[in-house]
């Protein structure tokens, strides 16, 4: 069991710190259980568990900074760490950019990241998951791979200036992608929760065959600008690259798409449709958040785009100190305010267009416009007079974030989704784009 009790961080960090004569020192610890299935071809490849904790012992003497890790915790392996930490510092030249450690803060409430029953799920528990979602597989006569991983971890921090930190949370994450015989037709899915009691896995599966088996057969159509409406999990991947992005020292620096001429940003400005809605908020039941950031600042709700308008960027301790201006630590979770609508309801509203279930293999094409290209893959279907026609062949798009979202024609009801880019959680809609541009065809399924 690699998860400490607050109580037992304490005293493994307060005796840490005994040892250091560093003019600071702070001192992390963490740790982490995870078990998983994974599956391939209609049967179970794989499964395992592990558990493990580290500590970071970060000792400096004024702007230089010496840095060790261990996972040991005898006293003779702490107090070796915390003197080589301590020598490492010594020999590092100035850091200019140094910041000290944080002393105590006040924190808001955090939202509900730990569930015990996530926690406690067990491999039965987990078998019968994955079985649930093979036969789905089975009865529709499709090929599944999948994985399957539920996690729980601890965190926490305690330094000289007397700040202390501890946090727990848990997680279960499943993917899986269905392929009809013929290996034509393919289906996917992707949810993550901190409640294993959220995760209909059979439910979320039966929607990845039905997109397998609608899929075969796909017709090409001409690349050109069309209306999309993406999935939530397809708009993540784009989304995450704006939002990902809002931050002020490349956009004072010149190096981002909030820069302006003259060392000037786009900060106050009207970025997007004024239907956009993005701010983060710890306590967010549906993706909870740990109330403080990884350098210990506090976190609060903080609205980053309203109502189109660019509201806030994130400053690092340093940017702001040079700046004169108060940090701001970036998100830790996201929401995206949504419509009324469900997906149904957004397909059936539709004239012509294109349903895209899965955007892939993300790469940058231009970061001063945050143009960006992928392909589209595992359920693609064109859309006409409000129902889904036909499948058709897959896309390369090249788009940018910024242009899609002033191309916003309607938002459904925002739901949390995983990225299969960064396997970062997400609380967003499903969206109707205007003129959003495919480039070509692409052979994926």
């Amino acid at each position: 069991m690699a998860i400490l009790t607050e109580d037992e961080c304490r005293a493994i960090l307060k005796k840490a710190l005994s040892y250091s004569k560093a003019d600071e020192c702070e001192i992390n610890l963490y740790g982490s259980d995870s078990a998983n299935i994974r599956y391939a071809r209609n049967n179970v490849s794989t499964s395992g568990a592990i558990g493990s904790t580290g500590m970071v012992v970060s000792s400096a003497y004024g702007k230089k900074l010496g840095v060790i890790t261990l996972n040991e915790y005898t006293d003779e392996a702490i107090q070796h760490a915390v003197k080589r930490s301590e020598e490492l510092a010594q020999l590092a030249p100035e850091n200019p950019e140094y910041m000290p450690f944080l002393g105590p803060q006040t924190y808001g409430p955090g939202g509900k990241t730990f569930i015990p029953a996530t926690a406690a799920l067990t491999p039965a528990q987990r078998t019968a998951m994955v079985e649930q979602s093979l036969n789905i597989a089975k009865q529709n006569k499709l090929t599944a791979a999948g994985f399957l991983q539920s996690s729980s971890g601890f965190s926490s921090v305690m330094n000289s200036k007397g700040l202390f930190l501890y946090d727990t949370s848990t997680n279960v994450n499943f993917s899986a992608t269905l392929r009809t015989a013929d290996g034509q037709g393919s289906g996917y899915v992707t949810k993550d929760y901190n409640d294993v009691a959220k995760m209909d896995a059979v439910g979320f599966t039966k929607i990845a065959a039905q997109k397998a088996a609608a899929s075969t057969g796909a017709k090409a159509l001409e690349p050109g600008k069309y209306t999309v409406i993406l999935e939530p999990a397809a708009g993540i991947v784009l989304l995450e690259q704006l939002y990902g992005s809002l931050d002020a020292r490349s956009a004072d620096e010149g190096r981002s798409f909030l820069s302006k001429p003259g060392g000037k940003t786009r900060l106050g400005e009207k970025l997007v449709d004024e239907r956009v809605n993005i701010y983060s908020d710890p306590t967010n039941p549906e993706v909870p958040s740990s109330p403080w950031a990884g350098d210990g600042q506090p976190l609060q709700k903080m609205s980053w785009i309203e109502k189109g308008v660019l509201k806030n960027v994130s400053y690092s301790r340093y940017w702001a100190q040079k700046k004169g201006v108060k940090p701001v630590p970036g998100p830790s979770n996201i929401i995206m305010e949504g419509g009324t609508q469900s997906l149904e309801e957004l397909i059936k509203s539709t004239e012509k267009g294109i349903l895209v279930t899965r955007l892939w293999y993300i790469r940058p094409v231009d970061p001063q416009t945050l143009l960006y290209t992928g392909l589209t893959r595992d359920g693609t279907f064109y859309i006409e007079n409000g129902q889904i026609k036909f499948p058709i062949k897959n896309f390369r798009f090249n788009e940018s974030p910024v242009i899609m979202l002033n191309n916003l024609d309607a938002l459904g009801k925002a739901e949390r989704t995983v990225s299969g880019e960064s396997s970062q959680s997400a609380l967003i809609p499903p969206m109707r784009i205007r003129d959003f541009t495919f480039s070509s065809l692409s052979d994926a399924v």
